[in-house]
């Protein structure tokens, strides 16, 4: 995390990314957006996607006002379940409401976390986090379901590489709690990843432990160079590896650069 804002508390630029964010997700939705359409590769209509939307801001907003909330063990199978089961108890789909929603509870997080002290531990559906942390899993959040609204309404996505730094200090913390134990018992590595143009961090796997840096190893097994925006839908399970190894926006070497398809499968998405 470079840099701060104004307050010292969130990343520079992290506040006024989930602003934005929320404000191009609820245009998606007021556009005319058809909220019984359904969403490319999930079970969801544009109507329940939006409507967890809504709920999970109104998650976040609660935990960074420092309300207690429950929701799952941290395993992503069990956050899952709770989003089936809020949804299945949450009857709006209409767009106009869930648009004010997902604003009006963005808002209220932002607001939230530039009111916390640097240092609080905010207890999240993965754990505990900072506030900063917290944030980026907000946005992280919302860029990948408002990808998801934007290729079920053919409309252009919001992710771009400023957000996409933005996520990683989530992505960072989030990493080793959804590693993948049966995949990463045995494999003794360590890799570099590189963010074109800018953000990096390093991964360590060893005795089935996964730990995870905002500083690369210095000598790592793998490097890995990776377009923003391949790397963030990557990560939360929107895109494949193989096609973007043939496109180039994928490149790897080091001494054992054979480890880097084996990296995407080291872990679920959250």
């Amino acid at each position: 995390m470079a840099g701060q804002d104004v307050r010292g508390i969130l990343p520079e630029g992290l506040g006024a990314a989930v602003r934005d964010t929320a404000e191009e997700i609820a245009a998606l939705l007021r556009g005319g957006a058809d909220m019984g359409r359904g969403v490319p590769g999930s079970q969801w209509t544009v109507g329940q996607a939006a409507a967890h939307l809504a709920q999970a801001g109104e998650l976040m907003a609660d935990i960074a006002a420092g309300r207690a909330r429950s929701w799952g063990d941290g395993t992503p199978q069990s956050l899952a379940a709770a989003n089936e089961r809020a949804l299945a108890a949450f009857g709006e789909r209409r767009a106009e409401p869930l648009a004010a929603m997902i604003v009006a509870q963005a808002d209220a997080c932002v607001t939230a976390l530039e009111e916390s002290a640097a240092g609080a531990a905010l207890v999240s559906p993965l754990g505990p986090m900072g506030p900063g942390v917290l944030g980026s899993y907000l946005l992280t959040h919302m860029l990948g379901h408002g990808y998801d609204l934007a290729r079920a309404l053919g409309c252009a996505h919001m992710i771009d590489r400023a957000r996409v730094e933005l996520t990683l200090p989530f992505l960072i913390t989030a990493m080793p709690r959804v590693s993948e134990p049966a995949r990463t018992a045995g494999l003794s590595a360590s890799y570099a990843i590189r963010l074109w143009g800018g953000g990096r961090f390093g991964v360590r796997v060893a005795g089935g432990a996964v730990a995870v840096g905002p500083r690369p190893p210095d000598r790592p097994d793998c490097t890995i160079l990776i377009e923003p925006v391949t790397f963030l839908l990557m990560a939360l399970g929107r895109r494949g590896q193989w096609s973007a190894i043939a496109q180039g926006r994928i490149l790897a070497w080091g001494r054992r650069p054979w480890l880097a398809p084996r990296f995407p499968a080291l872990f679920t998405a959250p």
